[in-house]
C-alpha cells in the first residue's frame, strides 16, 4: 500500500483511529475523519488532526465523501455494519482496521492473544518473559497500544506481542502472526456480534491465514476451543490446568512444557486457576520463540499482574478491596469470585453486553460471597436472576459510589470488598479503567 497515492477515510477518533491518521499523514496519505461521538477528548484528537492536515467529515457529507477515497479505516469500536462501512461496501471501497493498516506497513513478526478472558493479562505476562530473555519487544493492540502508533519504532528484530479482540478481527484478511493463541471462549459482547455462532467464528479469524510454519496454542481444557484444532493449518501446541498435554500443563502442582519442569505452581504470584491458565499459555509462547527456562522461570516468579484485573487496592480496618473493573463478563467475574479466598462482599453492574446471569449467581451461591451490590444499568437485571437462584443477600442502588460507601459497611473485619462488575462500564464510564480509577480513588478516601 503505497500511501502517498491513496485517499483514506478514518472512521472513529479513538486511539486506535487517532494513530492511524497520524501514521497516514506523516507517510504523505491524504486523510479524511469522521467521528459521530463527541467529547472532550475526542475533540482534542480532532483538532490535533486537523492540524496535521486531516480533513474533518460531517455526517451530512459522509456517504459524497465516501466515492472519493480508496480506503476506508475503522477503528475497533465501529462495527464492521455501521452505515459508512456498509456503504463503502456497497461502492466496492477497501475496508480494514487499525491493526490490519498498522500489520500492513511492515508485517512485523507478531505474537498474537485473543480469547473471551485472559487477554491482557497473558500478552504483558509473554512481553515480559520475552524481555528477560533478551527480545526487543512492543506490548500492542487491545492492550491499550495501536500497532500504528509504533510501527514507525520497530525493526525486523522486534517482536510485536499482540492483544486481538473480537472487535478488531472483524476486519482482518491480511493478518498473520507467527504464533497465535485463543485462551477460551464464554459469551460476551453479544449486542454486537449477535449471537455466539458469530462470535466464535470472528475468535477463528486470529488463524485464518497462517500456514504450517506458524504455530497456534489452544486451550484443551475448552471443549470450544479444543475442536478448534481441525481447523488452523499451524502447528498444534495444547496447555491445560488438568490434563498432561503436548505443550504446557500443571501436574502434582508443578508446572511444565513438553515434559520439562519449568517451576512450582505456589511459585507463582498469580491466584487463581485462570491465572495459571494464563501463565502456560505464555510459557508455551516464550518456549517456541527460544526463551531459556530460568529466564521463563524468573519473570512468572516476579510477575504481579495487570492493573485493574483483580488488583489488591488496600487494607482498611481489616477489610481487603480488590479492583477487577476489567472484569466486564460473566466468565471473568466468576474466575475472580473463584479467587477470593475468604468471606466477600461484591459489587456487580454496568452497561450490559447481551448476557443472562443466572450461572453467576449461581456461582456466586457457591463461593464465600456474603453480600452482594448491585448498580448501574444491569442492576434490576441482574436482581431478577439472582432471585431465581435463591441469592438474597443483595443491595440495590444507582449510585457507584453509593455501592462502595454499602459495601464497607457490611464487609467485616477479615472481608474482602471485590469490585468485578460483569458488565462494561459505559453507562457511567468512558472505560473499565476509568471505573477503575474511580473504584481505588474512592476506597482510599473511605
Amino acid at each position: 500500500m503505497h500511501l502517498k497515492t491513496q485517499k483514506f477515510l478514518i472512521v472513529g477518533i479513538s486511539k486506535s483511529g487517532f494513530s492511524a491518521t497520524k501514521y497516514a499523514l506523516s507517510h504523505g496519505a491524504e486523510c479524511f475523519i469522521y467521528e459521530e461521538l463527541k467529547s472532550q477528548k475526542i475533540d482534542g484528537s480532532i483538532s490535533q488532526l486537523t492540524k496535521l492536515g486531516a480533513k474533518l467529515v460531517s455526517k451530512e457529507n459522509v456517504n459524497e465523501q465516501l466515492s472519493l477515497i480508496d480506503v476506508l479505516v475503522i477503528s475497533p469500536g465501529v462495527p464492521i455494519n455501521h452505515p459508512v462501512a456498509v456503504s463503502a461496501k456497497q461502492q466496492n471501497k477497501r475496508i480494514i482496521g487499525e491493526l490490519e493498516f498498522g500489520f500492513l506497513q511492515f508485517s512485523p513478526t507478531i505474537l498474537a492473544i485473543t480469547g473471551t478472558n485472559g487477554k491482557t493479562t497473558t500478552a504483558t505476562l509473554i512481553d515480559e518473559i520475552l524481555k528477560e530473555g533478551g527480545y526487543n519487544t512492543k506490548l500492542v493492540g487491545n492492550v491499550g497500544v495501536p500497532i500504528t502508533e509504533v510501527v514507525s519504532d520497530i525493526d525486523k528484530q522486534t517482536i510485536c506481542v499482540t492483544e486481538v479482540s473480537s472487535f478488531q478481527l472483524e476486519t482482518i484478511n491480511a493478518f498473520c502472526p507467527h504464533i497465535a493463541c485463543i485462551t477460551n471462549i464464554a459469551p460476551d459482547h453479544l449486542e454486537r456480534h449477535y449471537n455466539m455462532d458469530n462470535y466464535v467464528f470472528l475468535k477463528k479469524r486470529i488463524f485464518k491465514n497462517q500456514r504450517e510454519s506458524e504455530y497456534t496454542v489452544l486451550n484443551f481444557d475448552d471443549e470450544i476451543v479444543r475442536g478448534f484444532a481441525t481447523e488452523t493449518r499451524g502447528k498444534i501446541v495444547w496447555f491445560s490446568v488438568n490434563e498432561r498435554v503436548d505443550g504446557a500443563y500443571r501436574t502434582d502442582g508443578k508446572i511444565y512444557y513438553k515434559d520439562e519442569y519449568i517451576l512450582n505452581e505456589t511459585e507463582l504470584k498469580l491466584n487463581g486457576e485462570h491465572n495459571l491458565a494464563n501463565a502456560l499459555v505464555a510459557i508455551a509462547f516464550s518456549k517456541l520463540m527460544g526463551v531459556e527456562t530460568n529466564a521463563i522461570a524468573t519473570a512468572l516468579k516476579s510477575f504481579k499482574g495487570v492493573k485493574h484485573r483483580i488488583e489488591l487496592v488496600c487494607e482498611k480496618n481489616g477489610v481487603t478491596y480488590y479492583n477487577d473493573s476489567k472484569s466486564t463478563n460473566t466468565a471473568s467475574a466468576i474466575s475472580a469470585i473463584s479467587a477470593m479466598q475468604r468471606p466477600t462482599v461484591l459489587i456487580l453492574g454496568g452497561s450490559e453486553k447481551g448476557e443472562e446471569y443466572y450461572e453467576l449467581f449461581t456461582k456466586i451461591k457457591e463461593n464465600p460471597i456474603t453480600e452482594v451490590i448491585l448498580t448501574g444499568a444491569s442492576r434490576y437485571n441482574m436482581l431478577q436472576q439472582a432471585g431465581k437462584v435463591g441469592f438474597a443477600n443483595i443491595t440495590v442502588t444507582s449510585n457507584f459510589f453509593n455501592a462502595i460507601k454499602i459495601a464497607s459497611t457490611l464487609a467485616k473485619e477479615g472481608d474482602n470488598v471485590l469490585l468485578s462488575p460483569a458488565c462494561a462500564s459505559f453507562d457511567s464510564f468512558s472505560n473499565f479503567e476509568e471505573r477503575g480509577e474511580a473504584f481505588i480513588n474512592a476506597v482510599e478516601k473511605l
